[in-house]
């Protein structure tokens, strides 16, 4: 007997490297959320594999989609950070007085 493709391991992955993806490429909160999703699929299918291990297949692709999910949230943290350092230092400047229309 053959095994069947464990439900949601395909869209764990395909998840997962979407929030990495959009979270380099568009933003991060459109990445986290992708991620959240991705690891909510991941552990569904870990679910139903662990309830039937030896009716399906694919448990690599859980654990990909898994990993590029954590990364894709530790991305999106960082891209927050760096959004808020960023418009942390314009506000500095403008309050300062150091940022003027003229002195770029």
């Amino acid at each position: 007997m053959s095994n069947q493709q464990l439900p949601g391991a395909s869209n764990a992955l395909t998840f997962g490297i979407l929030s990495i993806a959009l979270t380099i490429f568009c933003c991060g909160p459109f990445g986290f959320i992708f991620s959240i999703i991705g690891l909510s699929n991941a552990k569904k299918a870990e679910r139903a594999f662990e309830e039937n291990p030896e009716l399906y297949s694919g448990l690599e692709n859980v654990k990909t989609g898994r990993i590029l999910s954590y990364i894709g949230i530790a991305l999106s943290v960082i891209f927050l950070i760096l959004t808020i350092v960023y418009f942390g230092v314009i506000i500095a400047m403008i309050s300062n007085g150091n940022f003027e229309g003229g002195d770029f």
